[in-house]
């Protein structure tokens, strides 16, 4: 445990580059932005099976939602092109900038972990692959909870196991209802937005604390502040 201040990622598309997919989705669908379609339908549905009860890893969940979307869009999808979308998840490359905002922050003192939807493989990750695993005093997965973020038990299990300070700690994240879930548990928040996420500008709805374009850029202006 730490009370070192404290720095939580999410994974996908925050510190994994989600585009690498698709190849796969313009394959299936001879259409464009079938792959977002798809990721949105994703975060939806794990969402929903987190209210209703029911629980479902994230990779299978995916499949299903890209069954899912051949019927909605009349494509046959296979079981090839299900196992296709696992493998190429489970070997998404990391983001250029990522290397240098971990380090930045590590050097810094802040402790680092990683927070996310996916449940752990076999072997090494894409993280571990890329040689930055070890950057991480721990990698969490919300399927520890058999529930998705941001269901408030997601980021209760990680300020627990490392007794975090919420005043002190900070998600950074791709997606703004994942830092919604994480401010309406006390915790700051760094929105990246890697040019297509965006705030949500509704008064009553809690603004991230930062906004940047990437993890090197959030990493700079976190180590800025007073």
């Amino acid at each position: 445990m730490t009370r070192r201040p404290l720095i939580v990622f999410d994974v996908n598309e925050t510190l994994l580059d989600i585009d690498s997919l698709e190849p796969l989705f313009a394959d299936i669908f001879a259409a464009p932005a079938r792959m977002r379609e798809w990721f949105a339908q994703l975060i939806l549905y794990s969402q929903s099976l987190s209210l209703a009860g029911p629980y479902v890893p994230f990779g299978t969940l995916g499949g299903g939602v890209l069954r899912m979307l051949g019927q909605v869009h009349g494509v046959a999808v296979t079981d090839d092109h299900v196992r296709e979308l696992g493998r190429l998840i489970a070997d998404m490359p990391v983001h250029v900038d990522v290397a240098a905002g971990l380090t930045l922050l590590r050097d810094a003192g802040f402790s680092l972990v990683t927070l996310t939807n996916s449940p752990k493989g076999v072997g090494p990750d894409a993280l571990d692959k890329a040689g930055l695993g070890s950057m991480f005093e721990r990698r969490f997965t919300v399927d520890t909870v058999r529930g998705f973020k941001p269901a408030p038990a997601t980021y209760r299990h990680v300020a627990d196991a490392m007794a975090a300070v919420p005043r002190d700690t900070w998600l950074m994240a791709a997606h703004i209802w994942d830092t919604i879930g994480a401010q309406s548990f006390g915790w700051n928040a760094a929105l990246i937005t890697r040019g297509v996420n965006a705030p949500l500008p509704i008064d009553g709805v809690p603004q991230p604390t930062l906004i940047a374009h990437d993890v090197e850029d959030a990493a700079q202006a976190i180590v800025s502040r007073p």
